[in-house]
């Protein structure tokens, strides 16, 4: 199936990591591929791109549209990015791609999870073969735990009013879906407050779990940790967030690791025109750091 994904920064990403023939780069996050794709164009047929994605769906889609190109796609973890160059038998390379966004195509998969209106399982995983779905955490998680993972990793204020009544409702019937756990959240909202809000009243909630049953942050720290080994002096990384939690992270590891140069003093963000065309585009932001002489 065609990809329903449209990928953001596009321009941004091949000005900053400018990709050149015979090199190779790796796209850690493949997603729908088109990063990958406008990478493939640039380093042509004596260079390759080697693309990761957790996600067996987004492999399987991306086998055939990008058959024609220099990729070498792989189901796997960009924190283990180093393990799987080596079982390719790349020492180095010379730029690398993190688009740390959700692809379209997982948002329509009701299967999965992630869409406020889904009435398939709360799952929330990138691999469901690994990990528990979130619908399990919600069953066994104390109202304690729960209300700090939801304020820690989606900073949302409501926290602890959304975990008691998760425990509440638990204790009638177990939350399943998607559906179920939003129209929970957004019945949390205190009187007064806005119904109407730029974001789904939900969303902080669902990235809280999405983010703790997918152990994305401490991937992200391992990444940037890990990945200066294994990048040319000179080669570039360029990493897109989409919220404060994985952005701040970028920005202390570019700033605190002598390893890596900062090149985008403040993050990179669409224009108006990208906005207005793809909205979910809005919250991207990118960091740019380029790998030391040691």
């Amino acid at each position: 199936m065609a990809t329903r994904h449209e990928s953001v920064l596009k321009s941004e990403v091949i000005r900053w990591l400018a990709p050149q023939p015979g090199q190779v780069l790796v796209d850690g996050t493949m997603g729908g591929g088109g990063h990958t794709r406008l990478m493939a164009e640039c380093v042509g047929p004596e260079g390759l791109i080697v693309c990761l994605d957790r996600d067996s769906a987004a492999i399987e889609g991306a086998q055939a549209a990008l058959s024609s190109l220099p990729v070498r796609i792989v189901q796997g973890s960009f924190a283990a990015l180093p393990e799987i160059l080596q079982e390719l038998g790349i020492a180095h390379v010379d730029g690398i791609l993190l688009d740390l966004g959700m692809s379209s195509d997982q948002l329509a998969d009701e299967s999965r999870g992630f869409s406020y209106e889904a009435d398939g399982p709360l799952d929330l995983r990138f691999d469901p073969s690994e990990g528990e779905p979130a619908w399990r955490l919600l069953e066994r998680l104390s109202e304690k735990h729960l209300a700090d993972l939801i304020y820690e990793f989606g900073e949302e204020r409501f926290s602890r009013r959304i975990a008691r009544a998760i425990v509440a409702a638990r204790r009638r019937a177990p939350i399943r879906t998607s559906r179920e756990l939003a129209q929970l959240v957004l019945r949390c909202l205190p009187r007064g407050a806005p119904r109407r809000r730029r974001i789904h009243p939900a969303t902080r909630t669902f990235q809280a779990l999405r983010i703790a049953v997918n152990d994305e942050l401490a991937a992200l720290d391992s990444a940037l940790d890990r990945y200066p080994r294994i990048m040319r002096a000179g080669a570039r990384i360029a990493v897109i967030s989409f919220h404060s939690l994985e952005d701040r992270r970028v920005k202390h590891a570019f700033r605190d690791d002598p390893r890596y140069a900062i090149l985008t003093k403040k993050p990179i963000r669409p224009i108006e025109e990208e906005i207005l065309r793809n909205p979910r585009a809005r919250s991207a932001r990118m960091r740019v750091g380029e790998k030391q002489e040691q």
